[in-house]
């Protein structure tokens, strides 16, 4: 006992015990560490490195020449650095980029890239800045939403779209040759990325004005009223009012016609008289 209370005295004493501390530490955590949460981690992040180093590729080949090298903009196209993956998944996925032609809007077209292309160029973007990442089906999926809620969505689409795309999403012409697309059948990812991006001349709608839950009550709206399966009782969708209020404007525009020529009849008739 005498030789052990003097080891424990001995200066070195304290340095002996934290070392065997550490290793025993570092033991535990080889032993119990998540090995495959670790290797998972890995094997997403040189993925994306892979996809970055790719989409950098196609951006050389399709992009620069109006972006630049980088992204950082010229004379003939805005800077990408910041604008995001959500950015790049719709103009390209829609067609809209790469533009065949200058123009003072780019229009819908069938997509040059495969979605696989699409990824990697949002990849390559994303790594130039912080922006917007792609939206998951969790968040533009309209799906579950009540009536009500449905509802409350044509209202916030009143307020903040129907200005430029028209009261039920038909689109309509702006200045300067500009026009705000019409919205049939547009894929609910690609008017959630639009809302959250703004592209063109259209405004930016992030999170913090327009939450997640009011995008999707827009797009579910938009799904009741402006698709190829959408019933239109009033037949000349004069702004999807309904047959009662296009039926009065139909009427009013039939009185104000048959007024017009019996005006023109008693004109006539009182000229021929006079003769």
């Amino acid at each position: 006992m005498k030789k052990l209370s003097a080891r424990r005295r001995h200066p070195l004493a304290a340095i002996v015990v934290l070392l065997f501390a550490l290793a025993a530490t570092g033991g535990l955590y080889a032993a119990f560490a998540p090995v495959g949460e670790a290797k998972a981690d890995n094997s997403v992040a040189s993925s994306q490195s892979l996809a970055i180093e790719e989409g950098k590729k196609l951006y050389a080949v399709g992009c620069s020449s109006c972006h630049g090298t980088g992204g950082q903009g010229s004379s003939d196209g805005p800077s990408l650095v910041g604008v995001g993956a959500a950015a790049v998944d719709f103009q390209v996925g829609t067609g809209r980029m790469p533009m065949q032609s200058p123009g003072v809007q780019a229009p819908e077209k069938p997509k040059v890239y495969t979605q696989a292309e699409i990824d990697q160029l949002a990849a390559y973007v994303a790594s130039l800045g912080a922006g917007p990442s792609v939206p998951t089906k969790e968040q533009y999926s309209p799906e579950g939403l009540s009536a009500k809620e449905i509802g409350e969505g044509g209202k916030l689409f009143r307020t903040n779209c129907a200005q430029c795309h028209n009261f039920t999403g038909q689109g309509g012409a702006l200045t300067k040759g500009k026009y705000a697309p019409n919205l049939r059948d547009v894929p609910p990812k690609y008017i959630y990325e639009a809302m959250l991006t703004g592209p063109q001349d259209m405004p930016a709608f992030p999170n913090t004005v327009l939450p997640e839950q009011q995008k999707k009550q827009i797009i579910a709206y938009l799904g009741e009223v402006n698709t190829s399966e959408t019933e239109d009782p009033g037949g000349w969708a004069l702004g999807g009012f309904g047959p009662v209020s296009e039926g009065l404007f139909t009427w009013t525009i039939a009185l104000a016609v048959l007024i017009g020529v019996t005006v023109w009849i008693a004109a006539r008739n009182a000229k021929a008289r006079k003769s």
